[in-house]
């Protein structure tokens, strides 16, 4: 396999990705017992970079980056540490209820949360809150409407519960208006040099044969990109954006707090002829949309395989229908509440959510 590095040409427009978002989430994950590992697990994330960390093993609130162990004193670290103890103790009772609700005895199980807020520079506000079983969808929050979506039956009881209670609705979303927004700028305030840098990617094409067929793979690997956010469209002949026959992975993280992507395009020996084929890029760190491309009529000069080459192809005002990356499946906290579902408590002067089992 001939592996083609291509460096990138600027194009003529640059479809800004808008505005910059900041974003706070929180992953909480509750497992049965006998799996070997921690009953339950905290994870927090601001701009996807996790920031604090905690575990039914060590029972402490941690920060995972420097900035955070720096602006935050043992007072603040005390305090998320009992609150953590708290939703651990819930989350721990609720995997019970949910068996109880899904009519299971046994096995490994697990219920999962996921909350958070988002904000735009140019102020749009955005609150969400997730509860999962079993990897699935159970429950979920309309700030909007004040009301919960029970996406299958087991949760009705849940939604007719939790609808009636305005007043705690209500402190959701204030939470999710306020409170979560002022932890967030907090912490993009505190890890400003780190949260807000632009690192560009790096972009490879690897064309190879297809196993089992006389078709071509072409891998548009773009990695040591950050912010995370980024699209990456298979583009013909420099306007016709393909969607059949392109495979695309998940923005992975790096060991060095970057991320990659991968996106692979199938085409056949037919498809080939008379066509060039470019792999287009959009990332914060761009001042324009980067084009690479791949020319499978071009061979190298020994006569081997089609390269990759690059080319000044103007990509001009194409509307990129937004390659949705980081379609995140917010994977979900608590699976659901019976009779006996203990939402968890409401914790006020913290940067967890009232009433929602949040935190720092």
């Amino acid at each position: 396999m001939l592996r083609a590095v291509v460096l990138a040409i600027l194009c003529c427009v640059h479809a800004e990705s808008g505005t910059r978002t900041h974003s706070l989430r929180y992953f909480f994950t509750g497992v049965s017992e006998g799996t070997g590992f921690p009953e339950f697990t905290i994870v927090g994330l601001v701009d996807d970079v996790q920031h604090v960390h905690y575990d039914s093993v060590t029972k402490k609130m941690r920060p995972t980056q420097d900035w955070m162990e720096r602006s935050e004193g043992p007072e603040y670290w005390e305090g998320q540490t009992q609150i953590a103890v708290g939703d651990q103790q819930n989350f721990k009772a609720n995997i019970g209820v949910a068996m109880q609700r899904f009519n299971q005895t046994g096995g490994v199980h697990t219920v999962q949360r996921m909350y958070g807020c988002e904000l735009d520079d140019d102020g749009t506000k955005r609150g969400f809150f997730q509860d999962g079983f079993d990897g699935k969808d159970f429950i979920s929050f309309d700030k909007d409407t004040l009301t919960w979506i029970a996406p299958v039956m087991q949760a009705v009881i849940t939604k007719h519960k939790w609808d009636a209670d305005r007043a705690r609705n209500q402190i959701y979303k204030a939470y999710f208006e306020t409170e979560c927004i002022e932890w967030l700028q907090k912490y993009v305030r505190y890890g400003k040099e780190t949260l807000e840098r632009r690192v560009t990617p790096a972009v490879t094409l690897h064309p190879r044969k297809a196993r089992g067929s006389a078709d071509t793979e072409v891998l548009c690997h773009v990695t040591g990109f950050f912010p995370r956010a980024v699209e990456v469209t298979w583009v013909r002949d420099g306007w016709d954006q393909l969607d059949e026959g392109v495979q695309s992975g998940e923005v992975l993280p790096n060991q060095d707090g970057t991320y990659q992507l991968r996106k692979i395009l199938t085409v056949s020996p037919e498809e080939q002829k008379g066509h060039s084929y470019s792999c287009q890029v959009d990332h914060a760190s761009f001042t324009e949309r980067q084009n690479y491309i791949w020319d499978p009529n071009m061979r190298s000069s020994d006569g081997g395989p089609p390269i990759g080459i690059i080319a000044g192809v103007i990509v001009g005002v194409l509307a990129l229908a937004a390659v949705i990356i980081g379609v995140v499946i917010w994977k979900k906290r608590q699976g659901g509440a019976q009779k006996n579902y203990t939402p968890a408590r409401t914790n006020e002067g913290s940067d967890t959510s009232s009433d929602t089992a949040a935190h720092a």
